[in-house]
């Protein structure tokens, strides 16, 4: 058997009906491509959410209200905040920072827009990762201390107030108060738990009195948000306990008593979510391969049309001595050459719809080898197995009758 020569009839027979050919790849072409882009796309966006995360620290935990158990007044307060920045209450903690926000509507003359604005302590820039300013500075203690009008207008809120004009040093108002603005901070992007570039940050004790006047059961001002930083990845879990231990007894919870507060970290976010973004490019994944299925039996098809019409040729080539095992190569071979085919024209299909899907999504997809791979190998498959049944029927013809075929 020489399978160059077998190589070159299989490829003569696939030219020979172009058009027929080209539709009959086709079904292999879209699978191939689906399955590139949409796992690409998919392993992309399963990137870009762990980067975000990573951004901001798989250190760091939040602790909030539980709102299905909070009664009526809201339940953490500044001293739970003081008891949790002690680290002889939590050894596994090394920072804590609180917070409260709202919607307010700020003005800058004419200018109006309604956003978040967040009363923080000091350290709360630098346990966010919010470090970098176009213009000023983060707020200090001493503007904590002196319940001082000051804020930290985030990259679109200050473009929105003030154009182009650089806002440091200049003045908004918010509720119908005067803030001094003292920073102004470079695009951070989208993130979890908020959108820093649509927000202003005023000091803690200042928005407390002025803006969010909440109070717990005991009197004390109400926090919305503490975080907390663990003082390593690794002890995130064991922060998490301790935290929920700590603030359990605070609020006098026994055991049968469920949380009025929730408390996660960023690590067990992160395992979340990248468990689920990859159960989705999986599944994804697995719906374009049907579309490969459906192109086998395309295949499959315009094989054993392709066996009906031979079938003369097929008896000429017995009756001259080519085996049964010569007969089934050859149109196995026509089947996996089809497949291939179609599968590098869908896999450079599919890296283009991938590009194109990352720029509409804003991130960047992975056309990761192995997915290339798998594509291009279950392309191969799919035509071997689906090939299967027309090179057998070819195979087993008996010369007589071929011959006598018309």
């Amino acid at each position: 058997m020489d399978i160059r020569e077998s190589f070159m009839t299989a490829l003569e027979g696939i030219t020979a009906h172009k058009l027929r050919s080209a539709l009959t790849m086709l079904g292999i072409i879209i699978g191939v491509a689906a399955v590139i882009a949409l796992m690409s796309i998919g392993n992309g966006v399963s990137s870009s959410v762990s980067s975000q995360i990573s951004s901001i620290g798989t250190n760091l935990i939040s602790i909030s209200a539980d709102f299905r158990n909070r009664g009526s007044y809201p339940p953490l307060s500044m001293s739970d905040v003081a008891a949790l920045a002690k680290t002889l209450n939590v050894p596994a903690v090394s920072a804590v920072a609180a917070s409260v926000e709202g919607q307010q509507t700020v003005i800058n003359g004419d200018q109006s827009v309604q956003t978040s604005v967040a009363g923080v302590t000091a350290n709360y820039f630098a346990l966010r990762n919010m470090t970098k300013f176009q213009a000023g500075d983060r707020l200090t203690q001493e503007d904590l201390d002196a319940r001082a009008r000051v804020a930290v207008l985030g990259a679109t809120t200050a473009t929105d107030l003030f154009g182009t004009e650089n806002p440091y040093g200049k003045s908004i108002k918010i509720n119908g108060v005067t803030y001094d603005v003292v920073g102004v901070l470079t695009a951070q992007g989208q993130g979890f738990g908020g959108n820093p570039d649509a927000s202003i940050y005023i000091p803690l004790t200042t928005a407390q009195v002025r803006l969010y006047p909440n109070r717990t059961r005991t009197g004390e001002f109400a926090v919305s948000n503490i975080t907390a930083q663990a003082v390593s990845a690794e002890k995130a879990d064991a922060a998490v306990s301790q935290i929920t231990a700590l603030l359990r007894e605070r609020h006098k919870l026994t055991g049968t008593d469920e949380n009025d507060f929730r408390v996660f970290s960023q690590t067990t976010l992160l395992s979340t979510l990248s468990q689920v973004t990859g159960t989705m490019t999986a599944f994804l994944g697995a719906i374009a391969g049907i579309s490969l299925l459906v192109g086998g039996i395309g295949i499959m098809n315009i094989l054993l049309v392709s066996v009906t019409e031979r079938t003369r040729e097929i008896g000429i080539r017995k009756a001259i001595g080519a085996l049964k095992r010569d007969i089934l190569f050859q149109f196995l071979l026509e089947a996996v050459l089809l497949s291939m085919m179609g599968g590098i024209m869908g896999i450079l299909l599919g890296w283009s719809i991938s590009r194109l899907g990352g720029k509409l999504l804003s991130v960047t997809t992975l056309v990761s080898p192995g997915n290339v791979v798998m594509a291009a190998g279950f392309a191969a498959a799919v035509g071997l197995i689906f090939g299967i049944y027309p090179a057998w029927r070819a195979a087993g013809l008996r010369p007589i009758e071929a011959l006598r075929y018309e």
